[in-house]
């Protein structure tokens, strides 16, 4: 693939705030953890909650993911709708969302997990598969690995119904920086998790399989042997959280160059205005860039060292990297700002009309915001990617 900058140079989107896929990127960071899921003898289930994209989701199908994951029943009956026939609900389902996730089962295999004789009671005569769902110390939901076995023999005891094995997510490890703390955190998590497989064989209930996993462990759950199929989702697209910290096969103590996903999700925003010394102001804001978590990253059309902040639910500032620290320190920002406007023009400041490109922080609830990607060849061809399960119900 040709440099970053150069790339982004032939893509003039239609309109902005846009959120830009690099195909190219996105196909290697497929590849990379589909070949790695195959090498391993491990199953891909990606994770359709980060992207939303029926499109993408049938490119990582046809690549030899298995089917893919959704947190809403909303994000399930898209993919169904949208070809995709086998998906499992990872996230406890309301009682609403029973009778319509039983209305695809004629269409596509149709799984969900739960965590109380109440949601089995309520899925029961569905045609679903179940899968009891453990929690390993997310505390967001699941049951207590001690508790997983008599739920999947009620499982096993409710008509129109099948178990489907057991899910074991640790969301709360994903995103743990350091690598060694990480590494640790998933052997802790993976020795209950081995306990409760062999609590299941001394039973003599077979497990379809164990599901779980994620982008920030992916080489850890494949080399642990516990996991038969793993729910990665962000290395498809990535993030600045993810970059930000080390890689799961490095070994390294900073910030890893060793990740063998790469950025491939990047939003456009346009300069409106250019008054200011200190900062330009864009079209991406609240509205466009989800804030809950790393700031996004400017990576392209701005002055290296440039950083975006929040205006308001519109707009966002561009600030120079020459006046950073000084707007940082202010004890009156609005004074220091009509101070550095009698100043000389910093170099490298985009003009208006410009294209500024940003990475997103957290790429999830940021492609919320979107109601289409626009998928990007290497000579900037463009192509409309509906983000079709963004819908949380009807």
């Amino acid at each position: 693939m040709q440099p970053l900058a150069d790339f982004l140079s032939r893509v003039s989107p239609p309109q902005t705030p846009a959120l830009v896929i690099r195909r190219a990127a996105l196909g290697a960071n497929l590849a990379a953890l589909q070949s790695a899921c195959d090498a391993a003898g491990v199953r891909l289930r990606a994770h359709g909650k980060m992207h939303k994209c029926s499109t993408l989701g049938r490119l990582q199908v046809a690549g030899g993911a298995v089917g893919l994951c959704c947190q809403t029943v909303g994000e399930a009956e898209t993919y169904v709708a949208g070809g995709i026939g086998d998906v499992l609900v990872t996230a406890p389902v309301p009682r609403w969302g029973w009778p319509r996730l039983a209305a695809l089962t004629g269409r596509a295999t149709v799984a969900a997990v739960v965590d109380s004789a109440a949601q089995v009671a309520a899925a029961a005569g569905s045609g679903l598969t179940l899968l009891v769902d453990i929690d390993l110390g997310q505390h967001r939901a699941g049951v207590v690995p001690a508790a997983a076995l008599a739920l999947a023999q009620l499982i096993a005891a409710t008509p129109g119904v099948r178990f489907g094995g057991i899910q074991a997510y640790c969301g709360h490890i994903q995103h743990i920086a350091d690598m060694a703390a990480r590494r640790a955190a998933h052997a802790a998590a993976s020795a209950r998790l081995a306990a409760v497989v062999a609590e299941f064989a001394a039973a003599g209930l077979p497990l379809p399989v164990v599901t779980g996993g994620g982008t920030g462990t992916s080489a850890l759950d494949l080399a642990g042997g516990v996991y038969g199929e793993i729910q990665a989702g962000s290395y498809a697209l990535m993030d600045v959280e993810y970059g930000d910290c080390d890689a799961p096969a490095g070994e390294c103590d900073g910030p890893a160059g060793d990740w063998p996903f790469q950025p491939a999700l990047f939003l456009a925003s346009s300069i409106v205005s250019a008054r200011h010394r200190a900062f330009v102001t864009c079209d991406a804001g609240l509205k466009a860039l989800y804030t809950d978590g790393p700031a996004p990253r400017v990576i392209a059309g701005a002055a290296p060292g440039s950083r975006w902040r929040s205006q308001g639910d519109e707009h966002g500032a561009i600030i120079h990297p020459d006046f950073d620290d000084r707007l940082r320190r202010a004890t009156d920002p609005v004074a220091m700002v009509d101070t550095i406007d009698t100043e000389p023009a910093p170099k490298g400041a985009p003009a208006e009309g410009a294209l500024v490109w940003l990475q997103p922080g957290h790429v999830d609830p940021t492609v919320a915001l979107h109601d289409a990607y626009w998928a990007a060849d290497e000579d900037g061809h463009l192509e409309r990617w509906p983000i079709d399960a963004r819908r949380i119900s009807a």
